[in-house]
């Protein structure tokens, strides 16, 4: 009698953690990853006398055409109407991916936009173990990756949404009337990025006008790029790559990164600075997952709604 009744707190401990447990993954896998949600946050980021400039972020889509949950909240941001949409990649996440984003895209052609690729736009995603991804960045490997038609997915973004690429390149658009200066790199993540091609590529926009606002666009917002875009004139930077932490704990936010990003900046607004200079910087959380990790946890999916300004 004794034994058994020393062991039973123990095993009323164990079922209550096993039931915290099986709930958490309920939640995870069940409910938080179809929670999408717009996050609206704005910064003073914009020379004196510049009018408002919204921004729709979107990042990290992870996209598979049986998605329609997430195809049809994406559609319904074009209802916010911002004045320009950042897309910082990883947009595919299946070989047939490229069908459900342009369900959820199509109604935001003719917004002006621009796009940066992750690695997930060039590579379909492999079966990997999950918990590997809390022990650090993520590692190449040897293990070759099903290419996705990524040309396909570009004409898309530039022929019938309007788009514009910034994969080590820079762009200057018009956005309600005024220009809008724009830099960005391909993956950093796969070290695709390249910083050295940027001062040549914004030179070649020409002359900018003093009230001229600069964007940096990045999809993996490792030190070194944000530390380059800083030094570049951004007047604001925007990344994703993170998830947010994908998995995170209730008070404590996010338990990786997956690059060298400091954890408290690994996603939402916070401010950068390097060089005398503090900028801005957006980073998402992005909307989707893996389609092998497909899992939420106090991170809800999401898009963001960044209103730059002047300052008063």
């Amino acid at each position: 009698m004794t034994s058994r009744s020393s062991a039973h707190p123990a095993l009323i401990a164990l079922g209550a953690v096993g039931a915290v447990g099986a709930a958490a993954a309920v939640w995870g896998f069940g409910i938080e990853r179809y929670l999408f949600t717009v996050r609206e946050v704005s910064a003073p980021a914009l020379p004196q006398g510049s009018a408002p400039i919204r921004i729709l972020h979107l990042s990290d889509a992870h996209m598979a055409p049986w998605q329609h949950r997430k195809q049809d909240w994406l559609a319904s941001l074009a209802q916010l109407k911002p004045d320009l949409i950042v897309n910082t990649g990883d947009n595919l996440g299946h070989r047939d991916g490229l069908a459900g984003i342009r369900r959820a895209f199509d109604p935001l052609a003719g917004i002006p936009g621009v796009f940066v690729h992750g690695s997930n736009d060039v590579n379909a995603p492999s079966p990997r173990n999950p918990f590997l991804y809390f022990t650090g960045p993520s590692k190449k490997t040897n293990t070759p990756s099903p290419r996705l038609d990524t040309a396909a997915m570009d004409r898309y973004f530039t022929d019938e949404l309007g788009w514009v690429g910034l994969n080590n390149a820079a762009a200057r658009i018009d956005v309600n009337g005024s220009a809008v200066d724009l830099f960005g790199v391909n993956d950093a993540h796969r070290d695709w990025d390249d910083l050295d091609a940027l001062p040549a590529a914004i030179d070649s926009l020409g002359p900018r006008e003093p009230r001229t606002p600069v964007l940096g666009v990045t999809h993996a917002p490792y030190q070194r790029v944000l530390n380059s875009f800083v030094d570049l004139g951004a007047d604001a930077i925007l990344g994703g790559h993170t998830h947010g932490g994908q998995v995170c704990l209730p008070g404590f936010g996010a338990l990786v990164a997956n690059c060298d990003i400091p954890l408290t900046q690994a996603k939402g607004l916070s401010t950068w600075a390097h060089g005398g200079r503090s900028v801005p910087l957006n980073v998402s959380a992005g909307c989707g997952h893996s389609i092998y990790a497909p899992v939420r946890f106090a991170c809800r999916p999401e898009a963001t709604l960044l209103t730059l300004t002047a300052p008063d």
